[in-house]
């Protein structure tokens, strides 16, 4: 399964207007080489309302998004896009989450109008769910990451990185599934840029299956998964891995609490420890980098999500 530019051109006219977009911010205050999108800000909290947007108006104009609205399984921000994206076109979103998944996203999914459900304590639970919840009912089932429409979606906010950044060298993204990946990845190739795959060591899907030269599963054990919590990465990311410029890299989970620490004491940017796991790529402080771009490259580091409870980073 492969995606290609033009499924992201496809996406880019689709949710024309109805996205926010990307605002980019200089990450240092000398040349300007290292960047962040601050996706964040986006509609719900992260850029999953790209990838929702994308697949309901497609199915819309396909004219098979049924009355009985569309049912998805999420650990949280998939969920609240999907719920968001069905609100606006007039049907419901029932949405699976396992019962570990975020009070703070359980309430949001709440107010916008959701069916939410809780069901068993991993993504993959609340996917068997959501599935037998479609063959039911007839419910449009939509994924959290794995199907080319969500990708292509995700893909949107690379040609916008690009529009405002158009000498950027290389893109930094966190990976669960491998949805916005396999977006940003494609798109990123297609104006001659490489892309930096993050995940947390104890969280590494696309790496494994990199690795082992087909998908696998893999255990889920890392602070961060509650967003990146994926057994198996997609096909589609790992054709997308395997195709291009792409550079897979491991980040511990210390470092990624470190990441969204100094995200909120330098920046004041209150983030989900998978929106932090790009930046711990970087490193900061004694912690090494993983990833240390060459004099003079231009980076952009995508913080994808702002779906938390910043209780814990007030001192």
């Amino acid at each position: 399964m492969e995606l290609s530019h033009s499924d992201i051109k496809a996406a880019v006219e689709r949710v024309a207007g109805l996205v926010r977009p990307v605002a980019l911010a200089p990450a240092d205050e000398g040349a300007g080489q290292l960047w962040f999108a601050l996706e964040m800000l986006q509609h719900t909290g992260s850029f999953k309302v790209r990838g929702a947007l994308n697949f309901l108006l497609a199915h819309r104009d396909n004219g098979t998004l049924p009355a009985a609205g569309v049912t998805i399984a999420s650990g949280g921000n998939a969920g609240l896009a999907c719920a968001w994206a069905a609100r606006g076109q007039g049907v419901t979103a029932t949405v699976f989450l396992p019962t570990t998944a975020p009070k703070v996203k359980v309430d949001r999914l709440a107010s916008y109008g959701a069916d939410v459900r809780l069901v068993g304590t991993q993504y993959a639970d609340a996917l068997a769910a959501s599935r037998e919840f479609a063959a039911d009912t007839g419910a449009l089932l939509s994924h959290a990451y794995d199907n080319p429409l969500i990708a292509a979606g995700a893909g949107t906010l690379m040609t916008e990185i690009h529009e405002r950044l158009p000498d950027l060298d290389t893109v930094v993204v966190a990976v669960g599934g491998g949805g916005l990946f396999a977006g940003i990845a494609t798109a990123a190739d297609h104006y001659g840029v490489r892309t930096i795959a993050v995940e947390p060591r104890n969280c590494r899907a696309l790496n494994a299956a990199l690795a082992a030269g087909q998908l696998v599963d893999v255990d889920v054990d890392s602070i961060a998964a509650d967003s990146l919590g994926a057994r198996r990465a997609t096909a589609l990311a790992l054709t997308a891995a395997q195709t291009y410029d792409v550079t897979s890299v491991l980040v511990d989970d210390a470092d990624i609490v470190a990441s969204r620490r100094a995200l909120w004491d330098d920046r004041r940017l209150a983030v989900e420890y998978g929106a932090a796991t790009a930046l711990a790529a970087l490193g900061g402080g004694e912690r090494q980098p993983v990833f240390r771009p060459e004099p003079g490259e231009r980076v952009c580091v995508i913080v994808c999500g702002a779906n938390t409870d910043p209780s814990d980073l007030a001192r």
